[in-house]
């Protein structure tokens, strides 16, 4: 008699207009797990030149060859936002040899050096910028010339904060309500400048030297940010958080074999000067 009225009312469950719609619905992409073993490096470029003039800079013919190896050897520059939608469950795994590109700041030479090579080798690239340069700095891009760069398509235009500054300094230096409001200014005031300028989502953030604590992932998260960048030089995989995903910072060295180890989770650990 009890499983006659189980069944009685699974018949009736399935009958309904809800069971019905939630039937139909479609699939929720499943968040990231460890077992789906995903593992993307992230290569954070600064600046291109014809030498290396600092410890931020890449040689322009190095960039070039980085490109062909990841070319020749099956791998895929996927776009950043790929990836975090991955890790908000919104889109399926990467390749199994996705690889992200993306550089910091704003350097004029990202226009002059490293567009004709995006462009060439159709790769995509996402730029952390801070506002307060473009246009301004003698080191930086014009607004102009980004629009050019996001008549591509190739580039994606993310946030920096506004003026790149030390936090764990500023922490230190001011009164904590003058810390509150100096740090939203910094992230809501970057957000607003490049979504009016460049149009698009401004929702990733790139931590300035790499400095963040879990305060400030809060503060991010409130002003409307779904995803942090960091400076570690380890691939981003499911073991990850989405507000704490590791970037590694390329220098000089990371070039030949050293580019090869690295892609493969094995390039040695550097102290690099920011």
């Amino acid at each position: 008699m009890r499983r006659f009225v189980s069944l009685f009312v699974l018949c009736l469950l399935c009958a309904s207009p809800v069971y019905a719609a939630i039937s139909k619905a479609p699939p929720v992409p499943p968040a990231p797990s460890a077992a789906q073993g995903a593992s993307v490096p992230i290569l954070l470029y600064h600046r291109l030149g014809p030498v290396v003039a600092d410890g931020m800079t890449i040689a322009t013919p190095t960039f070039e060859s980085q490109l062909r190896y990841l070319r020749d050897n099956g791998y895929q520059v996927i776009p950043l936002r790929r990836l975090v939608d991955w890790y908000l469950g919104t889109a399926p795994a990467p390749p199994a040899k996705a690889v992200v590109i993306v550089a910091d700041d704003g350097h004029k030479s990202i226009y002059t050096d490293m567009l004709p090579l995006v462009r060439k080798y159709r790769v995509p690239v996402t730029l952390f910028i801070y506002p307060s340069a473009i246009s301004n700095a003698k080191y930086a891009m014009t607004w102009d010339q980004l629009r050019e760069l996001k008549k591509t398509g190739l580039f994606d235009f993310q946030s920096h904060t506004y003026w790149h500054p030390n936090f764990k300094k500023e922490r230190k230096r001011l009164k904590p309500a003058e810390f509150d409001r100096f740090t939203a200014m910094q992230l809501q005031k970057s957000k607003e400048k490049i979504e009016r300028e460049l149009g698009g989502r401004v929702e990733m953030l790139a931590w300035p030297f790499g400095i963040y604590d879990d305060d400030l992932i809060r503060r991010a998260a409130a002003a409307g940010y779904r995803a942090t960048f960091t400076i570690e030089r380890h691939h981003a995989t499911a073991a990850d958080k989405v507000m704490k995903l590791p970037r590694y910072l390329l220098v000089a060295a990371d070039q030949g074999k050293a580019f090869a180890q690295l892609l493969a989770g094995h390039g040695p650990q550097r102290h690099v000067v920011y």
